[in-house]
């Protein structure tokens, strides 16, 4: 049993989220949670906020969210068949986003976060100081990003990139086997190097416990030489037709490189290759 909560600004990026996790899941026995955050960030003003009370909460907020979330279960109804595996529940708070996330992860035990990103301008424009970057850099769960133009289709080619400067735990690595194994995938371990260099020591015994680990599953490494590890990435996303990008969120260097670069000219992954980010 998979708790999957899908949290919804309503928009279509975010119904897009929902559409894929459906699918993601399709043969899986799920429990969804649709949230909707009624933030209270936007009434906090320079040095002054305005509280509501409890019955204009409900009125200007709570009610017409609970509104438009049984829109959304109408519409997974009218777009999907019946599944029996999947069940459906609606959640609207009045909260700090993060605050509120961090809330249903640990009352829902929720297992992966699944949310779309909109990614025009750029991922670190965008994502930096959004809620797909608040959440995942500061909820310790597994997150899917679903960028806006990212359609599901069946998972083949799963990229790792990895500069193997640590070793990562077995419960962090479970759900990339358990990924790859449920979708008959093959995993692409991705090194990239700024300029040609062998690995040290370290860095092999970190690529050791990899291939112990992944030993059975179809796996690949893959090296390659870039001065910018984001149009590595572009260039193997390409050529591999990649499906989905894993990360571990612990990895900084990578991780900033590959989600949070400043540089939109010849990036095109970040806004149709969905990410999933997992943590210790």
């Amino acid at each position: 049993m998979k708790n999957v909560l899908l949290p919804t600004d309503f928009s279509e990026n975010s119904w897009n989220a929902i559409e894929y996790a459906i699918k993601f899941f399709e043969n899986k026995t799920c429990n969804f949670y649709v949230l909707h955050v009624n933030t209270l960030d936007n009434l906090i003003v320079g040095d002054t906020a305005y509280i509501p009370t409890q019955q204009e909460i409900e009125n200007i907020y709570i009610n017409p969210s609970k509104l438009k979330l049984r829109k959304i279960l109408k519409r997974i109804s009218d777009t999907f068949k019946t599944n029996k595996n999947h069940k459906f529940y609606t959640l609207t708070d009045y909260s700090f986003i993060i605050e509120s996330i961090r809330k249903h992860v640990d009352e829902k035990r929720i297992d992966i976060i699944v949310m779309g990103t909109k990614g025009a301008s750029g991922l670190k424009e965008y994502i930096i100081g959004s809620n797909a970057g608040d959440v995942i850099t500061k909820v310790k769960c597994t997150t899917l990003i679903v960028p806006e133009n990212a359609k599901y289709k069946q998972l083949k080619e799963l990229a790792f990139p990895t500069d193997f400067s640590m070793s990562y735990d077995i419960q962090t690595l479970q759900p990339i086997s358990e990924l790859v194994q449920s979708k008959h995938a093959y995993l692409r371990v991705l090194h990239i190097t700024k300029k040609n260099a062998i690995l040290n020591m370290e860095q092999e015994s970190n690529k050791e416990i990899l291939e112990d680990f992944f030993d059975g599953i179809d796996l690949s490494f893959h090296y390659l030489t870039n001065n910018k590890v984001e149009d590595a990435i572009q260039c193997f996303v390409e050529s591999r037709d990649i499906d989905i990008i894993v990360m571990v969120a612990k990895n900084l260097n990578y991780f900033q490189h590959i989600l949070f670069h400043s540089r939109v000219e010849k990036i095109s992954y970040h806004t149709l290759i969905p990410f999933l980010v997992l943590h210790e």
